[in-house]
């Protein structure tokens, strides 16, 4: 393991004038990444990258640095990060224009503090996927994040006051505004996903959690088990389909898929019937079974997903940040970490490193016309030739 090594780049610009005409002549100065800023584009991209990418606060990567001999307060660090935010808003518009373009996004939020006077309220932060690839689509995979101070139904309905697709998302009643046949932009399609179908029958039918809890463990539900079984076999048939054309999808789901959600529907009803109110396993069969129609689309369309995980793996990063930063220092840093972690996730999806990229983004995006943005996109980035110019 060799240590990284600190460079500071002093540059001299020579002035010379003309004995003739006296004129002034001196070399322009060189670029820098944020206005009147020391901070070369590596050194922003570490800072950026250990904050949004691995959920360093700065004052720990301050204390770092100081341990190496760089004196790098959190005061400073704080404004180059609100600076470089700042230069990389195009960007992060240009990816917010290709993930509402979608047929089809992945919708969710998680809980994220925010400072208030006095304390903290519960904040929310919200992600759309784009992730054509189980469908066999050609489109490159991106993730969009907002930022709010609750959780209100304003807040999709104005993240997706353009977007008129595929909506994949639990039953948060939120969305409900964005299926409304009268809405102006049109309704968009609801898909629910079954995993979150299936978490709460497994928590019913869980026997290793139950053999762990000894004797105070709650009696297994067979009609939970039974649940579990048959949503596993859907699962089954979707792990074979996936990657295949959308008509590929749809054709083995109508021969294969069908028969089995037939059988689950009548089984579901059977044993409701049968049930008492207080029932425990009542409750997820009724989950179903009133929202039998938005779970039972992706029969209809070979688009759809049977889960919502693409937009829980994009939150994941904030579940487990949040144990480590605590709290966003206030809603514009909220917007600010949303902001980044759209173009750090961007990225992973699109199988670069998000620590060289940033680099680069930041050398270039200064001097790039306007017309050639794109070029710095992660998918256009990811291209041999490109990289190779950079």
């Amino acid at each position: 393991m060799i240590p990284r090594r600190w460079k500071v780049i002093q540059t001299v610009r020579e002035k010379f004038s003309c004995r003739q005409c006296e004129t002034i002549a001196q070399p322009p100065a060189p670029f820098h990444v944020t206005s009147r800023g020391f901070a070369g584009p590596n050194l922003l991209a570490m800072v950026l990258f250990g904050k949004f990418g691995q959920h360093q606060p700065l004052n720990r990567q301050s204390e770092r640095y100081a341990r190496e001999g760089i004196d790098l307060s959190v005061s400073t660090l704080a404004d180059r990060v609100g600076a470089c935010t700042a230069v990389l808003q195009p960007l992060h518009a240009l990816i917010e224009d290709h993930v509402l373009a979608a047929e089809r996004l992945h919708g969710d939020d998680t809980t994220v503090p925010i400072l208030a006077k006095g304390k903290t309220v519960t904040g929310r932060i919200w992600t759309y996927v784009r992730d054509d690839r189980p469908f066999g689509g050609t489109a490159p995979p991106a993730a969009l994040y907002y930022a709010s101070r609750d959780r209100r139904q304003e807040h999709p309905a104005h993240h997706l006051r353009s977007f008129a697709g595929i909506l994949q998302a639990d039953a948060y009643s939120g969305y409900n505004g964005l299926y409304d046949p009268a809405r102006a932009q049109g309704a968009i399609t609801p898909a629910l996903c079954w995993a979150h179908a299936r978490r709460q029958f497994f928590e019913l039918a869980d026997i290793a959690a139950n053999a762990r809890r000894g004797k105070q463990a709650p009696a297994i539900s067979p009609i939970a088990l039974e649940a579990v079984k048959r949503i596993d076999a859907l699962f089954d048939i979707e792990r074979s389909i996936n990657g295949l054309s959308a008509s590929e999808r749809l054709r083995i789901r109508q021969d294969q898929s069908a028969p089995l959600l037939a059988d689950l529907k009548a089984l579901l009803d059977e044993e409701r019937s049968r049930l008492s109110r207080s029932a425990s396993v009542a409750k997820p069969i009724d989950y179903l079974l009133k929202r039998w129609d938005r779970f039972a689309c992706f029969l209809d369309d070979g688009r759809i997903c049977l889960t919502n995980n693409a937009a829980e793996r994009a939150l994941r990063g904030f579940a487990l940040g949040r144990k480590s930063w605590l709290f966003a220092g206030s809603e514009r840093g909220a917007c600010r970490a949303a902001s980044m972690a759209a173009l750090i996730m961007t990225a992973k999806l699109n199988d670069i490193d998000p620590l060289a990229w940033l680099a680069d983004v930041l050398a270039r995006i200064a001097g790039m016309p306007q017309t050639r943005l794109h070029e710095l996109l992660p998918w256009e980035w990811k291209q041999p030739d490109l990289q190779k110019a950079a």
